[in-house]
C-alpha cells in the first residue's frame, strides 16, 4: 500500500470492537510516534496509555468521544521540555510536536489494521485533573484506538475533499 492509499483509506473510527489490541502491536504504534520528529528534538510528548477500567471510566466522565475503544491514547506534552523560540516571547513547539507524533501514531495503526480517532471534545483542564496529569503536563488530544467495529464506517463527508487551488497559496 502506498502512503497515498493509506491516506486516503484512513478514517475515523466512532465504534470499536471489544477486542483489545495485542501489546506488541500498540508497542509498534507507539515507536512510530516516538520517532517522530520534534522542535530540537526535545521530545515533549508524553502518551499516557488508558487502558484501566479506572482510567477509561475517567475519560468517559469527560467526554461520549471515546466511543467504546478498549484503550484510548492521551497525548499531552511537558512545557518544561518542549522548544521555546528565543525569537519571540510565547512561541513554543508542544502543541505542533505532540500533533506530529500523534499523526504518526495515528497511520500507524492504520497500516496496522487499527483504527483512530483524533478526540478534542473534552475540557482539557478537567481531564488533566482526572488523570492526575503533572501541572506542567498539557493534554493535547484524545485517541481512541482499537479494532473497528465490525459496522464502523466512515463518516459520510470522509472522501469530500475541496479543490486545492483554494487551500495553497503560491508566493
Amino acid at each position: 500500500m502506498t502512503f497515498m492509499d493509506l491516506a486516503k483509506a484512513r478514517y475515523s473510527v466512532r465504534k470499536f470492537s471489544d477486542r483489545p489490541v495485542e501489546d506488541e502491536l500498540l508497542r509498534q504504534v507507539l515507536e512510530a510516534g516516538n520517532i517522530a520528529p520534534t522542535g530540537k528534538n526535545n521530545q515533549p510528548q508524553r502518551v499516557y496509555v488508558a487502558r484501566s477500567e479506572e482510567a477509561l471510566a475517567a475519560l468517559r466522565e469527560l467526554t461520549p468521544c471515546t466511543f467504546g475503544a478498549p484503550t484510548v491514547l492521551v497525548f499531552a506534552y511537558d512545557t518544561e521540555a518542549e522548544w521555546k523560540n528565543p525569537l519571540e516571547e510565547g512561541i513554543h513547539s508542544g502543541p505542533q510536536d505532540v500533533s506530529i507524533v500523534a499523526t504518526h501514531v495515528m497511520l500507524a495503526a492504520a497500516e496496522l489494521g487499527l483504527g483512530t480517532c483524533w478526540v478534542n471534545y473534552f475540557a482539557n483542564s478537567k481531564a488533566e485533573s482526572a488523570l492526575h496529569l503533572p501541572e506542567n503536563e498539557k493534554i493535547l488530544l484524545l485517541m481512541p484506538i482499537g479494532y473497528p467495529a465490525a459496522d464502523a464506517a466512515p463518516a459520510a463527508a470522509h472522501n469530500i475533499c475541496g479543490d486545492l487551488e483554494k487551500t495553497v497559496r503560491y508566493i
